[in-house]
């Protein structure tokens, strides 16, 4: 399945996005390379910075120039290292050029973000659900608006639950969505409990025959504790009406947060049992390298990525087709 996949509606096993056209497919992939423009500049204009024409000699200076620009790109200090030490074990005490390098990168980026390229694992029977969980401010609402569109368009009817009840604007923005986008919502009391509304949402998506159900969380309580043990809570009640539900818990990150983003988010990877990431908000304000760190620190794939505000802009990742945008010339 391609970057432009997505999970498979249950009584179609081939069933593909309509955004899965080559039309679409093209214009997502310039909406992805011009949000990795600052990445893409630096591995390619910066790195190429460093050479001269006759190309230069891999010693312990260069090593540290390019682990220098490699930083910057957000990946962080153990993929950049990890990059180094291939660049030393290939090339040391040679003379090189740009496009040596810059292929040398690019296989050991792509080794880093191999995942499995499963789609959303959907229930054999009765709706999937799926609970999404982050920190405040990540884009989880938008999210998940932007996922119960994804699953329309493939003819899956929705069911939305807005478990985030301590704050009022979640519940309301998700409740416009799913107006617009023609999906059942389940709300309770502000302030009410979160895994009542969770329960409610999930009965009422087997009431409908309903294809999928989607959970928001709260992004913050008054202590991490608090929160974790609610999120804890949420599962066992879902898993009381469904016995394998949740079957997918998909953590929201915001790309622009960069390496805090990541300790932000870790306590909700271990709580929640996280099967996979969003990214939100890679649409140029980001530095792309924040997926490897992300990849590699939670061991969990990226199934989508988020390259702007419109419904359209968030799409199954395919970690080639990243590794391609962010080394492409034009």
């Amino acid at each position: 399945m391609g970057i432009f996949g997505f999970g498979k509606k249950k009584d179609d096993a081939e069933t593909t996005s309509p955004e899965g056209t080559p039309e679409k497919e093209a214009g997502f992939f310039g909406r992805l390379g011009q949000g990795l423009e600052k990445t893409r500049r630096l591995l390619n204009t910066d790195i190429r910075d460093l050479f001269k024409a006759e190309g230069r000699l891999v010693d312990e200076e260069l090593l540290d120039e390019i682990f220098a620009i490699l930083i910057r790109t957000d990946m962080g200090a153990g993929p950049a290292n990890q990059i180094k030490d291939r660049i030393a074990h290939d090339f040391r005490g040679r003379v090189v050029h740009t496009e040596d390098i810059l292929k040398n990168i690019q296989d050991e980026l792509s080794g880093l973000m191999q995942q499995d390229k499963e789609p959303i694992r959907m229930a054999a029977e009765g709706p999937t659900v799926i609970l999404v969980v982050g920190v405040n401010g990540a884009g989880k609402t938008t999210s998940i608006a932007k996922l119960t569109r994804w699953f329309i368009d493939q003819g899956n009817s929705v069911v939305l639950g807005a478990g985030d009840t301590f704050r009022a604007a979640a519940s309301e923005q998700l409740s416009i969505w799913a107006e617009r986008l023609g999906a059942t919502i389940v709300r309770g009391e502000a302030g009410s409990d979160p895994a009542s509304v969770a329960f409610r949402a999930v009965d009422e998506g087997i009431n409908q025959n309903a294809d999928v159900v989607i959970i928001d969380t709260a992004g913050r309580l008054q202590t991490q504790k608090n929160l974790m043990t609610q999120l804890d809570k949420m599962r066992r009640v879902i898993s009381k009406k469904i016995e394998a539900a949740p079957h997918e818990v998909l953590l929201v990150l915001d790309a622009t947060a960069g390496q805090n983003g990541i300790s932000q988010a870790k306590g909700f990877s271990e709580a929640a049992q996280c099967t996979g990431i969003v990214l939100t908000k890679l649409d140029g304000t980001a530095k792309g390298g924040v997926v490897v760190p992300i990849r590699k620190e939670f061991q969990l794939p990226v199934k989508f990525i988020g390259v702007g505000e419109k419904p359209e802009d968030l799409t199954r990742f395919d970690p080639e087709a990243f590794c391609n945008a962010l080394f492409a010339t034009s």
